[in-house]
């Protein structure tokens, strides 16, 4: 019973704010400063959205390149920045990160090992 009462509370607040702007978007009078920040909110909540999935896949801190969703993160980062489509840049995100989940990281691993020894 009280997880359904705070579904439905959440519910509740959630119209609640978009029912106020819907209210008062008319009287409301945003300043060119508070515009211009808001055009950056949908980047900023998809980064924090993304990007601890990319960095933390199984919970732990991941920077290695056995890290197959960093590794298409990046490429569809580098996607982004030079096509500056949004469709472009997932297509292209996802069918590496399938492509990098196919491959056999075993050989990856060994060659990265005799790199580490023959430096070392």
């Amino acid at each position: 019973m009280n997880d359904w009462l705070i579904i439905i509370g959440m519910g509740l607040i959630t119209h609640a704010q978009r029912l106020v702007m819907i209210l008062f978007s008319g009287r409301l009078v945003i300043n060119e400063s508070m515009r211009e920040a808001l055009r950056f909110a949908p980047a900023a909540v998809l980064s924090a959205i993304i990007l601890p999935e990319m960095l933390q896949p199984a919970g732990a801190l991941d920077m290695s390149l056995g890290n197959e969703r960093l590794l298409a993160g990046l490429v569809a980062m580098a996607v982004a920045w030079r096509t500056k489509n949004m469709i472009w840049t997932v297509a292209v995100g996802m069918v590496v990160l399938w492509i990098l989940q196919a491959v056999d990281w075993t050989i990856l691993n060994e060659w990265s090992n005799l790199s580490l020894w023959l430096i070392g």
